[in-house]
């Protein structure tokens, strides 16, 4: 049995395919974790959507940004940008299945495998959280999304502020802080204060800003990291930290890695893709 974790697919699911044929996926045996942006900017949103459903069991994917993306245009609180490729799933005769499937998967997931913890996001985890942290913050945000009043808290969770973690923020402010750390973080302040503006390399931080998984003090430190979102970061493999999306969408290529006996023994695979958005354009 192998476990592996999946960088960002985004609509792609010809490359996807391609990817599951390259490791020799089995359903039977083998366990997917998909790590947010399932959809929007490729071709074939619907079938990507499909096909984990159809695996559900062996599939396990975490909500991204695109993904929430999705969900509050369907509920009209969002207008699809000239970018956007989801109306295959709009206008779907089985979008409710669609859509009621992706609002119940999670912000986080957190595994034991050899005797470690693996915690895995779509963006970022803040310097004052703890593995266990996110995880449990990310299910304040799974009860909201699965819960009766979805539409209202669509319509309430896009902002910028506040921009720092408090313990002591309620409602709204406390659940858009952590949907913003878990699904648009890229960089942060030493203290935690989050940016939303820059998209460049980690190699480029923004005067005062540092990647958000260079934060000297973060509590997550120790714990291994798998996330997606930050194509021009780009594949990054370190003891506590998998970067995973590879830009797949605008002709990158489509990452996984395979876990051995432990979190410790990774093999890298991957598939070419063919670009399907022009970046910048």
């Amino acid at each position: 049995m192998a476990i592996y974790c999946v960088g960002d697919i985004q609509g792609c699911d010809g490359a996807f395919e391609r990817l599951l044929t390259h490791i020799g996926f089995s359903p039977s045996r083998d366990t997917l974790y998909l790590l947010g942006d399932l959809v929007n900017r490729g071709p074939q949103s619907d079938a990507v959507l499909r096909r984990c459903m159809a695996m559900e069991g062996s599939m396990h994917a975490l909500l991204g940004n695109h993904d929430l993306h999705l969900l509050a245009t369907a509920h009209g609180v969002r207008k699809p940008s000239r970018r956007d490729t989801m109306d295959a799933i709009l206008q779907a005769p089985d979008h409710a299945a669609l859509l009621d499937w992706l609002r119940l998967q999670p912000l986080a997931r957190q595994i034991e495998h050899g005797g470690e913890t693996l915690l895995m996001v779509h963006a970022g985890v803040l310097p004052q959280w703890s593995a266990q942290d996110a995880t449990t913050l990310a299910g304040e945000v799974h009860a909201m999304l699965r819960g009766p009043h979805l539409g209202s808290f669509l319509q309430q969770m896009y902002g910028n502020t506040p921009d720092r973690w408090d313990e002591g923020l309620q409602g709204m402010d406390r659940l858009r802080v952590i949907v913003n750390a878990l699904t648009r973080l890229r960089f942060c302040s030493p203290e935690g204060v989050m940016d939303f503006e820059s998209t460049e390399s980690a190699s480029q931080p923004p005067a005062g800003l540092v990647p958000w998984f260079d934060v000297p003090a973060r509590r997550s430190r120790g714990t291994l990291v798998a996330f997606g979102h930050w194509s021009t970061l780009g594949w990054m493999n370190r003891p506590d930290l998998l970067a995973l999306d590879t830009g797949c969408v605008w002709g990158g290529a489509l990452s996984a890695v395979r876990f051995g006996a432990t979190l410790a023994e990774r093999e890298h695979c991957q598939v070419a893709c063919p670009q399907a958005q022009q970046p910048g354009a």
